[in-house]
C-alpha cells in the first residue's frame, strides 16, 4: 500500500499508508480513516499507551478490517456522462458503420471498452449486421452480448482491485 510521510503538531514525522488522514486542531489530535462509511476517527489520548504512533497503529489495524470486509473503490465510471447523446450503457459506443475493403456492403457493430486492473483497456467490437441483414432483433442481441462483455470486465477490474488492495495492507 502507498504511504506518505506526515509531519505531526510535534514535529515527528510518521509514514501514513493511504485512506488514513491526520487531524490537528487545536481541540483535537489524531487519526481519521477514510475508507468505506463512515469514517473513524482514533484520538492520541492522554496518559500512558497514548500518543500519535498507538493511535496510528489502531487506525491501520481498522483500516485492514474494513479492506478485508469492502471491495476497492476503483473510480470506474458507473453512470451514463449527462453529455453522451444516446442511451447506450458506459462504455458501450455504435452502432458504428463502416466499410471493410473488399465488401460491397457496410457494417454495423459496437465498440465496447474493456477495462482491465493495471493494463491499458481493450477494444472489442460486437458485430451487430451488414447493411442488408439489419434488423430490430439483431441490433437487440448484439446490445445484450456487448453489454455482457463490459459487465465480465467491470466484475474481473473490481476483483482485481479488490485482490491487490488486500494483499498490500498485509505489507503494512
Amino acid at each position: 500500500m502507498r504511504t506518505r510521510s506526515v509531519t505531526i503538531y510535534s514535529g515527528q514525522r510518521i509514514r501514513v499508508p493511504e485512506h488514513i488522514q491526520r487531524i490537528d486542531t487545536h481541540s483535537t489530535h489524531g487519526w481519521q480513516m477514510r475508507y468505506g462509511q463512515p469514517s473513524l476517527f482514533f484520538s492520541d489520548g492522554h496518559g500512558p499507551g497514548n500518543g500519535p504512533r498507538p493511535a496510528l497503529k489502531r487506525a491501520i489495524v481498522a483500516l485492514g478490517e474494513r479492506i478485508a470486509a469492502l471491495p476497492a473503490p476503483t473510480g470506474l465510471q458507473r453512470d451514463i456522462s449527462p453529455n453522451k447523446q444516446n442511451d447506450l450503457p458506459v462504455g458501450i459506443s455504435g452502432p458504428i458503420l463502416r466499410q471493410r475493403p473488399g465488401r460491397s456492403v457496410p457494417e454495423c457493430h459496437f465498440s465496447v471498452n474493456l477495462p482491465r486492473f493495471g493494463a491499458k483497456p481493450l477494444r472489442r467490437s460486437v458485430y451487430i449486421a451488414n447493411q442488408n441483414t439489419y434488423t430490430q432483433e439483431r441490433y437487440v442481441r448484439a446490445l445484450a452480448s456487448a453489454i455482457s462483455l463490459r459487465r465480465q470486465a467491470e466484475d474481473e477490474y473490481q476483483a482485481a482491485a479488490t485482490e491487490s488492495k488486500r494483499r498490500s495492507i498485509s505489507r503494512l
